[in-house]
């Protein structure tokens, strides 16, 4: 567990990093509110902030307030350390976003303690945060997490002026696993399915549970040529071998769709999907198990909407 010290007292700072060090703690130390913050914002940023409340630069309820502005953030746990002790301030600081408080000078039994209650609640936020955000069955992102972090690939794309590429896959006739094993064979289908997607892509690559038998993974800064290559390796990767249960080895064809969008060009996250899905359509027409990608036409022109009515063989 990493944690903050933001702390202009240098006696303050030194013991509070001796004895976090010594109970086996990762420390980052800043000596003002400006670069505690700097500190918060990286995407590597400790869990848990013990701030200051009056310091250089920003104060320690100017900070809470800012984290807490983040909002789509993982949750920080904020610890304010005050020589404070009435009532209207320590409300203050609760209502800028701390969790805590500890009184200058501080009792190392005391620090230890919140510290551990602290790290409860950030452990229950990350459960929580799972659960929100994953699929409770392959352990994928689900469908809303994915579309979210989609979203956030075509911002960061547009702004470095990269591609984002998004496949669209789909298990070939997956209800005939059901129909003939069982929804308990067809899910562990899937989850071996998952896994081997999962595995195969780079660990910056978002793979999803898009619904029923259905996946979406995105690609930041891949182009569509290097796309088609990537999701032939997938196809081929759950072609290889059957999928072991408990009624028997089955053999499993994915079909997929390719849609990429232009660099240094606002896209509709919408409209790359119906262009996915599309080609998902098409290569299912084709005979299942093969690759499509997206034309320039369905890139640029609307079509039905994604999800719409029409109805796709598995």
């Amino acid at each position: 567990m990493g944690i903050l010290i933001a702390e202009d007292d240098a006696v303050s700072r030194r013991m509070l990093e001796a004895t976090l060090k010594k109970w086996g703690y990762d420390v980052v130390v800043t000596e003002d509110g400006d670069k505690a913050w700097e500190v918060l914002q990286r995407e590597d940023a400790p869990r848990l902030a013990i701030l200051d409340w009056v310091m250089p630069g920003l104060h320690g309820p100017q900070i809470c307030r800012a984290v807490r502005s983040l909002g789509d953030q993982r949750y920080v746990y904020l610890l304010l350390l005050t020589a404070k002790s009435e009532k209207e301030d320590l409300v203050k600081g609760l209502e800028a976003g701390a969790d805590d408080f500890l009184t200058k000078p501080f009792d190392a039994e005391e620090l230890r303690a919140r510290l551990r209650a602290g790290i409860r609640i950030l452990d229950l936020q990350e459960t929580l945060r799972v659960q929100a955000t994953h699929d409770s069955l392959t352990g994928l992102w689900n469908r809303g997490a994915t579309l979210d972090l989609l979203r956030r690939e075509l911002s960061r794309g547009e702004r470095q002026g990269t591609p984002v590429t998004v496949i669209m896959a789909d298990i070939d006739h997956f209800k005939q696993v059901n129909d003939m094993y069982g929804h308990l064979t067809g899910d562990v289908v899937l989850r071996e399915v998952a896994h081997r997607l999962s595995s195969a892509v780079r660990g910056y690559d978002v793979t999803g549970r898009f619904g029923g038998e259905e996946f979406l993974i995105v690609f930041p800064g891949c182009t569509a040529q290097n796309a088609i290559l990537q999701a032939e390796r997938l196809r081929a990767r759950i072609l290889k071998e059957p999928v072991d249960t408990p009624e028997g080895p089955i053999p499993v064809t994915l079909s997929l769709g390719v849609a990429a969008s232009e660099p240094v060009t606002e896209v509709d996250p919408d409209l790359l999907l119906r262009a996915a899905d599309t080609a998902l359509y098409r290569a299912k027409s084709r005979g299942r198990n093969c690759v499509e990608l997206a034309t320039a036409v369905e890139l640029r022109i609307p079509s039905s909407p994604t999800g719409s009515n029409r109805r796709r063989a598995s």
